[in-house]
């Protein structure tokens, strides 16, 4: 029994005919036949129950109940003579002999309808989500989300992982994102920040002398929504590992992720260990992206050398020019214009291209320009009758993007080159150590400021000295990349002081300014830490994947939309004087930030 109910809505099948059973749960529809004749369908988390009405006093009872409002029937279980084999219950119904309201629904008009909240928009579902999760279809999700957590948990205490909790309210530190920041009300002035991840207190757990640790850990980042990111707060499986080489971390999520995407995904093949391997410069030559898709069969070819002087503008001397060949290609222009114009909007950048005919002769898009070289570009490109040529131009990094989105959308949009039916994992390895800030011009920080440079302190000496280009020291460091989603980041990490400081030295920090930042993780490796690394790969793009979803916020219970705002709760708000008093703060808002914050509000 549970608690006042007897069975779950999902519960009863043939076998309990003849029993008197209470169903408790949401009215999902009443369906009035005549003044004595009617079907209700009861709903709960398990399910649902058809229960039948036949007489006129039971039917004004009903009737009289809303939609949505919680009751409690009681009655006997009976086959069904229409038995829908469609409902895990559809071989019974129930004869209720009573009905109560539990919690009755005030409103006669719903925001949505139940079953078919997916249809609502973003901005209604999210601000009635406690009805937009009644939906099984929605729930779903968020009992596969239960289920992927507790089978990583179990997988990593397994392999010998102890999960351990790390502060939530922290020190600001330079992790790639703006911190959230909270007045510290005890010290004015000063301000905790909630963490963008656990990177400093699981560093400072193995120098503590802890071998594994793991936790499902809440981060947060005041950063712009996308597909698969969620603003302000996500969580991870966040890792790390004692006396630990690049392999073992690749190990043991090589063990730990391939059985649950095979359990619980929509596609039920994933890779096996050892995962691809890429370094970055291969990816971003060969993909065009540090995110390959490995299902699609598409790659990115070089041909600067053979097209630069054919006469045609976009790739005269100096710029990079990168071709995509499809073969078995059959579309219409009308495919080839949509496809192209989706690639330019993506990309940023407009594509070529040309193809061969069926009898090897080019043509379209730019094949006046290519004809008078054709025998040269068949030879470089391999060219066969009924390929597709797509291609790009500019400076080196920009004709890589585009050729990167050329691959994955013509991958996965031309039939045979895309096997979509799985979860293809790679390993991107060997990230650049420091580039050039887009803002700043100078030398920063690539990805992780706590990396160990590949070849240690002599290799960040050498560059000191002049004899290498810092932009070619590489770090141990790798991407986790499935389908073309960066799943997770990680690194062996800079455990020696000396290291670290020359580090910083690189990107204009002294070694006060690493004491004054990173006061505790200095101050611990110098009393003897152990090599060590980890990785923390992202539960809810995890979850995402596994449910097949395109937008993050499908697997996330109460997710903010993209403005970063609760629409349920109304967060975040405008508080009292007296509560900013108490913490030393006063707001000023000048009229353009009060003017884009009333444009974000009107959206919703």
């Amino acid at each position: 029994m549970m608690q006042s109910r007897t069975h779950t809505c999902g519960e009863l099948r043939l076998s309990d005919a003849g029993k008197k059973v209470t169903l408790s749960g949401w009215l999902e529809n009443l369906r009035v036949v005549s003044a004595s004749l009617g079907f209700a369908v009861l709903r709960d988390f398990y399910g649902t129950t058809q229960a039948v009405i036949e007489t006129e006093e039971m039917m004004a009872q009903f009737k009289a109940i809303t939609k949505e409002s919680t009751i409690t029937i009681t009655g006997t279980v009976r086959e069904r003579s229409s038995k829908n084999p469609k409902q895990a219950t559809g071989e019974i119904e129930v004869v209720p002999e009573s009905v109560r309201v539990l919690g009755k629904c005030t409103h006669s008009e719903l925001p949505f309808e139940i079953n078919r909240s997916r249809e609502a928009d973003e901005t209604t579902r999210l601000k009635y989500r406690y009805l937009d999760l009644r939906n099984p279809a929605v729930k779903k999700n968020i009992i596969l989300r239960s289920q992927v957590v507790a089978a990583l948990r179990q997988s990593m205490m397994d392999h010998g992982f102890l999960e351990i909790t790390t502060p939530i309210l922290t020190a600001s530190s330079p992790e790639g994102a703006r911190d959230y920041l909270v007045p510290a009300r005890k010290h004015p002035g000063q301000f905790y920040a909630l963490p963008q991840a656990p990177q400093q207190f699981k560093q400072l757990l193995m120098t503590a002398g802890f071998d594994r640790y793991f936790q499902i850990a809440p981060c947060f980042r005041d950063e712009d929504a996308r597909g698969d990111r969620s603003p302000g707060e996500f969580y991870q499986l966040d890792m790390e590992m004692a006396f630990a080489t690049q392999e073992d971390v690749f190990a043991v999520l090589e063990d730990v992720l391939p059985p649950v995407f095979a359990k619980f995904g929509t596609y039920h093949r994933a890779s096996q260990a050892p995962f691809v391997r890429i370094p970055y410069q291969t990816a971003m030559e060969k993909y065009g992206s540090d995110k390959p898709d490995l299902r699609i069969d598409l790659t990115v070819q070089d041909v600067t050398e053979v097209l630069s002087d054919c006469g045609f503008a976009p790739f005269a001397a100096g710029n990079v020019i990168k071709a995509v060949v499809v073969s078995g290609f059959h579309e219409t222009r009308k495919f080839i214009d949509k496809t192209l114009a989706d690639v330019e909007v993506q990309a940023g950048q407009k594509p070529y291209w040309f193809r061969l005919d069926d009898k090897g002769e080019i043509t379209g898009g730019i094949s006046k320009f290519v004809k008078p070289i054709v025998d040269r570009v068949k030879e470089a490109l391999n060219l066969k009758p009924d390929d597709f040529v797509a291609l790009s131009a500019g400076k080196k990094t920009d004709a890589q993007k585009t050729a990167g989105v050329l691959v994955k959308t013509l991958g996965a949009a031309v039939p045979g080159h895309m096997d979509k039916e799985q979860y293809a994992f790679c390993w991107i390895v060997d990230f650049p150590m420091y580039e050039i800030g887009e803002e700043s011009g100078q030398l920063e920080f690539c990805h992780n400021p706590f990396s160990m440079p590949a070849g240690g302190l002599e290799t960040l000496l050498a560059a000191e000295r002049g004899e290498i280009d810092p932009l070619s020291i590489t770090a141990d460091q790798y991407d986790l990349v499935v389908n073309g989603v960066e799943l997770s980041s990680g690194a062996v990490r800079n455990h020696d002081p000396e290291i670290m400081v020359k580090a910083f030295e690189m990107v204009r920090l002294g070694e006060e300014d690493v004491k004054k930042r990173f006061p505790a993780m200095y101050n611990a490796f110098c009393y003897g830490a152990p090599p060590h690394a980890g990785i923390a790969p992202g539960i809810d793009r995890m979850v995402m994947l596994l449910a097949g979803e395109d937008s993050i916020r499908e697997v996330i219970p109460f997710p903010m939309n993209k403005n970063a705002q609760d629409i349920m709760m109304g967060a975040p708000s405008e508080v009292t004087e007296a509560q900013l008093k108490e913490l030393h703060i006063k707001v000023t808002l000048d009229e353009e930030a009060a003017a884009a914050d009333k444009d974000r509000q009107g959206e919703q």
